[in-house]
């Protein structure tokens, strides 16, 4: 009896022993880089001159035509362009393609790239300035069983904010994009020509990470130099009618983990029958394992080491925006407009905008292996795949960041987990400075609308390619207001309610004619 107790307690002693030398020779884990603000000054838009222009005749044009421009928005709408699926690609692009030159742009082309077309278009105005219009054309898929209406009927539903276009695209960015080319049509018909020439880039891969718009760019990129500046149409109110400027975005990494059974274990053809777990090694299990080591167990911190080292902390502009951000935000709203009852940690105020605009993630969209059907079927899966994207902020960059990942899995003796990378691209952003700007901040001004400015969103765009690549200042501005973006029941207001701070669809373009003209003169 005591030989075995002192057997067990020296094996004891052994595992401990193992055990801290595993420690030691684990890499020292990451940490999260918490910032916080070091000056109380804040951007004040309101001290921008609201824009003076009035373009009264092109206004009652949109009046008179509002709707054919509600029939040509849904018209858009109705086309598929579910560029994860290939469903409505080629259509949609035509589509677009002819919707341009009927605009009377003199170049109106698609682009053949190595995965879905993108779209050129030019329209010479004989103006002494270029504005490049960035637009994408593609959408997220869709559960059908999951929305009020058919996703792709367009359908005008009444909603709490008044009369709304419900379909996949209808604020990401479908609705938007067709609204600023009606307030081309616009003025177009009532001038004849547009204060300022258009160069129009659009892809249909931004919601799959914008892996060949490159190419795009690179077709054209002697000519998109000579422009002053780029646009990018988006409705930029909240339910309260609060507007809202970005002036950047994140970059983001995107990749899959994939986990195969082979001589390191695991069936290597097909499932097998569950029972034969006491034996096999399970791929699901391994990939499962190897996900949780990224991660603290929370999920809320990322354990690769050095990922976090990268990060610059926020410069003096960007907490200056940010302090303009908590005197005018909205948590409670977006909660309720997201279906969240609690942020991660229980963070609120100044720590909630930190962490939205300044930290990485890693997130986990989806995992696939096994059986998930109804009933029971009890197999041991010979296969698992996991997707993931990380969102990144100043000074990270996409290849760098797998290549962590990479190394850290090898480390934990995950070499049998493969990684495949999907797209990626780095943040960008604009000065609140610039002048394009400083005239977009001008126009809601003129409505009445003083925005809150933030440095970047927390979601990403290939900005770069314009801010970086081309060195071009870049605006996302528009009024109106949409929501459910990659969710069902997507929606555009059309008709606000009376007393709603709104922009509906006329007002909307409106304030994008007004636009079109402050960026010409910026």
């Amino acid at each position: 009896m005591k030989t075995t107790r002192r057997k067990v307690l020296q094996s004891g002693a052994l595992g401990l022993a193992a055990a801290a030398l595993a420690r030691a020779d684990q890499p020292q884990q990451a940490r999260r880089r918490a910032f916080r603000l070091t000056t109380r000054e804040k951007f004040d838009a309101g001290a921008i001159a609201p824009y003076r222009g009035q373009h009264t005749a092109v206004y009652q044009n949109i009046d008179a035509h509002l709707e054919e421009h509600l029939e040509h928005l849904r018209r858009w709408l109705r086309q598929p362009s579910v560029s994860a699926q290939n469903i409505g690609i080629q259509e949609m692009a035509r589509l677009l393609r002819d919707d341009l030159r009927a605009l009377g742009f003199q170049e109106a082309e698609l682009v053949p790239t190595a995965g879905h077309p993108g779209v050129w278009g030019y329209y010479d105005a004989g103006a002494p300035r270029t504005l490049v219009v960035y637009l994408m054309y593609d959408v997220q898929p869709v559960e059908p069983a999951d929305w009020r209406v058919p996703p792709f009927d367009a359908q005008l539903v009444e909603h709490d904010l008044g009369r709304v276009v419900m379909a996949r695209g209808a604020t990401n960015q479908k609705g938007p994009q067709r609204a600023f080319l009606n307030a081309v049509a616009a003025i177009r018909a009532v001038h004849g020509r547009l204060p300022v020439n258009l160069m129009v880039v659009a892809e249909g891969e931004e919601e799959l990470g914008s892996v060949h718009f490159p190419e795009v760019i690179a077709r054209y990129e002697s000519r998109l130099k000579n422009g002053y500046a780029v646009f990018f149409p988006f409705p930029s109110q909240g339910v309260e009618g609060q507007a809202r400027l970005f002036l950047g975005v994140k970059g983001i990494l995107y990749f899959e983990l994939e986990a195969v059974g082979g001589a390191h274990g695991g069936p290597t053809r097909a499932e097998i029958h569950g029972s034969y777990k006491a034996v096999v090694d399970s791929p699901v299990w391994r990939l499962v394992q190897a996900l949780a080591s990224l991660t603290s167990p929370d999920g809320n911190t990322i354990l690769v080491p050095g990922y976090y080292d990268p990060i610059r902390p926020p410069n003096d502009e960007e907490q200056r925006l940010v302090n303009g951000l908590l005197s005018g935000g909205d948590e409670a709203g977006q909660k309720r407009l997201l279906g969240v009852e609690r942020w991660m940690d229980g963070v609120g105020g100044e720590q909630f905008q930190m962490r939205l605009l300044f930290d990485t993630t890693l997130n986990i969209d989806g995992l696939v292996a096994g059986y998930t059907g109804p009933g029971g079927k009890t197999i041991l899966p010979h296969r698992a795949l996991a997707k993931v994207d990380s969102r990144l902020v100043p000074d990270q960059r996409p290849d760098e960041a797998l290549e962590r990942i990479r190394q850290h899995l090898h480390r934990q003796g995950f070499h049998d987990i493969t990684v495949r990378k999907l797209s990626g691209y780095p943040p960008a952003q604009t000065s609140v400075q610039a002048p394009p700007v400083r005239a977009a901040i001008s126009v809601f001004n003129k409505y009445g609308h003083r925005p809150t400015i933030a440095p970047r969103i927390a979601g990403s765009a290939p900005y770069y390619l314009f801010t970086e690549r081309l060195n071009l200042p870049m605006v996302a501005a528009g009024l109106g207001h949409g929501s459910g973006a990659h969710a069902p029941n997507e929606y555009l207001l059309v008709d606000p309610k009376p007393g709603s701070k709104i922009a509906g669809l006329a007002e909307m373009e409106k304030a994008y004619v007004d636009l079109l003209y402050a960026l010409a003169e910026a």
